[in-house]
């Protein structure tokens, strides 16, 4: 056997070739603020670092890899989803069932859900934020920045979202409030809200303690627990003083959300010890084809390119990826394979790339991987391009037309189906046209992808979710506000 074969051989079957689990992680994502899939990402490399599941993926619904791409992206047919969202709601309720596959709507029994689609056996959990030890998790959030706080002094205050749209959202709120007022850590606990009553805006009127720590019930830093909460009540830091207000001086703690902490990893790990028992599923055979495509089309003297990127394989096995026109350049930064996501996730002046085929690939930076880790190493830069190339070149891959993704939208952006073809086509100008994807969905022809030679051919079968936001924008609806696109309450 030949030294490429032998590659082939590796990459295809891998450590888990008699049968594995994947885990997927889901969060909301924004196409506004690369920090929200900060906490999907750190959550993901500690499960992995357990070893509890042989392939554990991240996505999400603003970002790529999309809902609708990561059955696409399983390793093996067993596959457990995980919503990383601190609340039920429309989105692990409506969107995240439906854009799976799920026939299911409403709120997730507390068994999950369990279907076989596109092949796979999917279980679905419910939130993170609604398992009883998330209440021990904003506890140690709030020692973080009260230390050792008095009782008898202390109020806890749970900030959620709100929302008037579903009530159903506030639930896991209450309860983590109710259950840390029944243990008397402190004088007084108020699940209070930015959007619904009760406000936090009137925690100084519906609080009496002198001193207040408020916990962000969020699923990861962003807009709002950034920038707009801090500003709004007038916090200057972890700690602010009122000195002049009715009733005394107060004292406000404020500290980082909840969903970044890491004992949420543990609760996530809680939430699918059940799928641990379920007998090992078969590796998916098209998953290894593509793997195989991938090693083929790099292992030639000139490597690969793969729209802005390009793949050299080096003397001793290992490959090396730039981008293309940092060709020959060696005062780069290298950048291991766990940060590459992170790094290309962002334009050369920090802006949040969303959608990673946009033609924004920074430059500067280099990462050398082993053979056996370029298809984690391309998903990082290029997300499902190698699945849905692969898929392409063999008749498989779905499209899906733009009508069929307008009549799936629902809430905000269900307005998008009444779009008529001019508008719709202005939205794909621009949106599209920055992109390094042929859009299928809207008939545009592609004879080839990067696997058969051509780099910038690289399959779009549905519009994507920066499009619909687009379309609806086009419509005249309001744009997606920050609020919006960042992970909060849902």
């Amino acid at each position: 056997m030949d030294k490429t074969s032998q590659q082939l051989e590796v990459v295809s079957t891998g450590t888990a070739a008699n049968g594995g689990r994947t885990l997927i992680l889901l969060g909301h994502g924004s196409h506004l603020n690369a920090d929200s899939a900060a906490a999907v990402r750190r959550h993901a490399r500690a499960v992995r670092a357990q070893g509890l599941f042989d392939e554990v993926l991240e996505g999400s619904w603003k970002e790529e890899p999309s809902l609708r791409q990561l059955l696409r992206l399983a390793r093996f047919r067993d596959v457990t989803v995980v919503p990383l969202f601190v609340s039920e709601g429309y989105f692990t309720g409506t969107v995240i069932p439906r854009e799976l596959g799920f026939e299911w709507r409403g709120p997730v029994p507390p068994g999950g859900l369990t279907a076989v689609i596109d092949g796979h056996r999917v279980h679905y959990t419910r939130p993170y934020g609604v398992h009883p030890d998330m209440a021990e998790v904003i506890a140690a959030r709030a020692a973080e920045v009260c230390g050792e706080w008095d009782p008898a002094r202390t109020a806890l205050v749970v900030l959620g979202h709100g929302t008037g749209r579903d009530r159903q959202s506030q639930q896991a709120i209450e309860q983590a409030a109710a259950a840390l007022r029944g243990r008397g850590r402190f004088a007084e606990v108020q699940a209070l809200y930015l959007d619904q009553a009760p406000r936090v805006d009137d925690w100084a009127a519906l609080t009496r303690a002198p001193d207040v720590v408020i916990v962000p019930f969020f699923a990861s830093e962003g807009w709002h627990t950034q920038d707009t909460i801090p500003h709004d009540l007038g916090l200057t830091g972890a700690v602010t003083e009122f000195p002049e207000l009715p009733g005394g001086p107060r004292r406000v703690f404020y500290s980082r959300p909840v969903g970044t902490h890491p004992a949420v990893t543990r609760v996530i790990v809680r939430l699918v010890e059940d799928s641990l028992d379920a007998p090992l599923s078969p590796e998916e055979p098209a998953w290894r084809a593509a793997g195989a495509a991938l090693l083929r089309a790099s292992s030639g003297e000139a490597g690969l390119a793969v729209g802005e990127l390009q793949v050299t394989p080096l003397p001793d096995g290992r490959c090396d990826l730039r981008s293309q026109v940092d060709a020959g350049r060696t005062d780069l930064t290298t950048v291991a394979l766990s940060d590459l996501s992170a790094w290309t996730g962002r334009t050369a002046d920090g802006t949040h790339r969303p959608i990673r085929t946009q033609r924004s690939l920074p430059r500067g930076w280099w990462a050398e991987v082993e053979t056996s880790e370029l298809r984690a190493a391309l998903h990082a830069v290029y997300p499902a391009v190698l699945e849905e190339a692969y898929a392409w070149e063999n008749g498989t891959l779905p499209v899906i037309p733009w009508t069929d993704t307008a009549e799936r939208q629902s809430g905000l952006y269900a307005a998008v189906r009444r779009a008529s073809p001019a508008q719709v086509a202005q939205a794909r100008h621009k949106t599209c046209a920055s992109c390094l994807r042929t859009p299928l969905w809207a008939g545009e022809p592609l004879s080839a992808t990067f696997l058969t030679g051509d780099p910038q051919a690289l399959p779009c079968p549905e519009a994507c979710t920066l499009l619909v936001a687009a379309v609806r924008e086009e419509l005249g609806s309001h744009q997606e506000t920050p609020a919006q696109g960042e992970v909060t309450h849902v």
